[in-house]
């Protein structure tokens, strides 16, 4: 078998079953949710007492996967250990959800190693943001699970990002309009949108980490944009970075292929004065002008998907719709059940 045809029968295989959407159950106050590290290691003692008191803030019990606090490299453990808490608790009919502690780097170990029949036989509320969207990618793509893009247990959980938690995995009603937080100051915003192309859309979610969804490229497990509202957000990269990511998937047909496209508030996005150095360079807000804005598709820019402390929390694959002239998103479908 040639390259070709093994990704043509990869693609075949990452296709979930009739195209069916699988909602979890919402969470309620007092239901148990295991706690992973499917990526990076978190090790300190004080971190970990930090996502105890997050768990019982919003009134849930906790169990922590058992090599929560192993440490391969900057792994929380090896493959095996890694797979063995997701699984774990995605068997255990006592947990309601499964929460990632933190993102990192890693996760995109685990796609191919996954039991996607476990998981589809045992639909579970599965959160997290960043590295994380590798297993999102993957879970979605191969079950059809609805999954939410969200806060890692040891995010910041401002006011803002607390009610859209709690509407999304507790509440079995359609989100609704989702906008960036009201601002004291209209001249200034906090959160600024903007739309980079106006118009309006509708299609499933999809989306996550930009460098993630460039590094499934070429895999089974790549994104499907296809009629979708893609959303993307970063932390950390430069101007040509984001350049250079965001032309892999124009020249993959991922960005014209999406029904309309969400760039998320990119945090600590700027050029910096260390290497590669450039006499004149971009922000990235021009390099998303000179990509993404010469789409003959919607494209609002700044919603608080990701690395930021006011955060959303998006789940994958339900209907929404954009309005990028309004500066909103609104989430049309239930991402959870009774």
């Amino acid at each position: 078998m040639d390259r070709r045809q093994f990704l043509a029968a990869g693609a075949a295989l990452a296709q979930p079953a009739a195209g069916r959407l699988l909602r979890p159950h919402a969470l309620k106050p007092g239901d148990t949710v295991g706690l992973i590290t499917p990526a990076t290691y978190v090790s300190d003692p004080d971190r970990l007492a930090l996502a105890e008191r997050t768990l019982r803030y919003f009134g849930l019990q906790l169990r922590f996967g058992r090599n929560v606090r192993r440490r391969a490299g900057y792994l929380g453990g090896t493959v095996e250990e890694r797979l063995a808490d997701l699984h774990d608790f995605f068997r255990d009919p006592e947990v309601k959800g499964i929460f990632c502690i933190r993102g990192g780097f890693g996760a995109g170990h685990l796609v191919d190693r996954l039991d996607y029949d476990l998981i589809r036989s045992h639909p579970k509320v599965f959160l997290g943001y960043s590295d994380i969207t590798a297993l999102h990618l993957a879970i979605h793509r191969r079950t059809g699970l609805v999954t939410f893009h969200g806060p890692v247990v040891l995010s910041r959980f401002t006011s803002y990002t607390q009610t859209w938690f709690r509407r999304a995995l507790f509440e079995t009603a359609p989100l609704g309009v989702m906008a960036n937080p009201p601002d004291s100051d209209p001249l200034r915003p906090a959160h600024a949108t903007r739309a980079v192309v106006p118009g309006r859309a509708r299609g499933p979610l999809v989306g996550g980490n930009l460098s993630l969804v460039c590094s499934l490229m070429g895999t089974p497990f790549e994104i499907d944009t296809r009629g979708r509202i893609l959303f993307l957000e970063d932390t950390g990269e430069e101007p040509y970075s984001i350049d250079r990511m965001l032309t892999n998937l124009r020249l993959a047909g991922k960005l014209e292929q999406a029904a309309g496209i969400v760039w998320g508030e990119c945090n600590r996005c700027g050029p910096r004065t260390c290497d590669p150095g450039f006499e004149s360079t971009f922000s990235a807000g021009e390099v998303v002008e000179e990509i993404l804005g010469k789409l003959k598709i919607p494209v609002l820019s700044g919603l608080v998907v990701g690395h930021t402390d006011d955060q959303l929390t998006l789940p994958m694959g339900v209907t929404a719709s954009l309005d990028a002239g309004q500066g909103s998103l609104t989430v049309e479908e239930a991402a959870t059940s009774e």
